[in-house]
């Protein structure tokens, strides 16, 4: 038996006036993952432990089985882990976003978080900015890594894990009371800026009506993490294919392995092809027993408050990543079951995550019932089935 877990990120949501009150995924034109809904199970699962933050962090441990009390540290240390950064004991990892801040006003203090991506900046060109951000604030306290995208890395020695906001969760805010405590990192925010703001990038991202990546922001801090192999866990071969550095960094010190796909960029318009068939082949013609296959799309376009956009990712991991997938095992000839979840709701209304409960659905191609259902919140709401603690689901899943 093959597993595959496919991962829709944020691709929950609440019902929206816009979808005459239907959420993005019951709206959205699904055949497939209702198909298998018809021949399969949904229900719905908790997967953020109660009193902890609902990010993709917390939630994508639980959906791979690892209890976030027990195994969570932060969410930066594990894009280190990523990135290819060994983090000394002492060491606190920040994660660095390049973000679009409004410039009219004159304070740092009374601007407006505009993006928390600066328009899905490519990896490129936020490396060259990061880069003049290092030259002006690097020293051997405070060490910057690039990552991908608008994420990146910065490496506090002998650092304090200092609570910090994420910037999706203040979008269309004044930032001044979400700044650091912290003094240096505050400043150091507050000097990106100043690099940023007049960068011949920014320059010609102005004129192609791009938001300019005029700030650095910190948030997520944490230590090392210690998470315990998932093969010795789950005594599965595991493989995870994601663009985002946080899965590679949880896929990392998970000791499963990682596959980069081309044109993977954790967009609406990512190479949703590769990620299928590369989930294919590992499968099939390598030893590898269970492949988590990671989505960022719904979750970005949720953070847009992009309706029509999260429609359309929600579609296309439906067509373009579980169809082939499914079809590609099923010409192998192989036996699998297929777990469709997201890890949380990011609704449209909020811009950011929630604690909600989330719809799954499980497919065995060797136990094919019959319902009359369909793969949504509110269908999967009104079944029977529930998983109470989310680092529970995948064992749930394997049987």
């Amino acid at each position: 038996m093959k597993y595959v877990i496919v991962l829709g990120d944020g691709m929950a949501d609440r019902p929206l006036e816009e979808l005459q009150g239907m959420t993005p995924l019951e709206y959205a034109k699904t055949p497939i993952m209702d198909e298998l809904a018809a021949i399969g199970e949904i229900g719905t699962v908790h997967t953020i432990p109660d009193g902890m933050s609902p990010g993709s962090d917390t939630a994508n441990l639980s959906v791979l089985g690892y209890a976030p009390r027990k195994y969570y540290s932060g969410r930066s240390p594990l894009e280190a882990l990523s990135i290819g950064v060994d983090m000394k004991p002492t060491d606190v990892s920040l994660r660095c976003n390049i973000v679009t801040v409004s410039e009219e006003e004159e304070n740092y203090e009374d601007k407006t978080i505009i993006d928390h991506s600066s328009d899905e900046i490519s990896t490129e060109d936020a490396a060259v900015l990061l880069e003049a951000v290092r030259k002006e604030l690097e020293t051997e306290i405070y060490k910057f890594y690039v990552g991908t995208s608008y994420r990146h890395l910065l490496i506090w020695d002998k650092g304090e894990v200092v609570e910090l906001t994420p910037p999706h969760d203040v979008l269309g805010q004044k930032i001044g009371q979400y700044l650091p405590k912290d003094a240096a990192l505050r400043e150091m925010m507050k000097k990106s800026y100043d690099i940023l703001v007049n960068h011949p990038i920014n320059v010609e991202r102005r004129k192609k009506g791009l938001n300019p990546a005029n700030s650095c922001w910190f948030w997520g801090a944490g230590t090392r993490p210690a998470l315990s192999s998932f093969e010795e866990k789950m005594h599965l071969r595991g493989a995870m294919i994601s663009a985002v550095d946080l899965l590679k960094g949880i896929a990392v010190g998970a000791s499963m392995k990682n596959i980069s796909v081309e044109g993977a960029n954790g967009g609406l318009h990512t190479n949703y092809e590769g990620k299928a068939q590369a989930a294919v082949d590992v499968l099939t013609k390598e030893d590898y027993d269970f492949v988590y296959v990671h989505v960022e799309a719904p979750d970005e376009m949720g953070h847009q408050g992009s309706v029509e956009k999260k429609v359309q990712a929600i579609e296309n991991l439906d067509g373009k990543v579980i169809a082939p997938i499914k079809a590609g095992l099923e010409a192998a000839g192989v036996d699998f079951k297929m777990l469709v979840m997201p890890d949380h709701p990011t609704p449209i209304c909020l811009r950011t995550h929630t604690s909600d409960d989330v719809p799954y659905l499980i497919y065995d191609s060797t136990k094919k019932q019959q319902h009359d259902w369909k793969y949504n919140e509110r269908e999967a709401a009104e079944s029977q089935f529930h998983i109470a603690e989310g680092h529970k689901m995948i064992e749930y899943f394997i049987g």
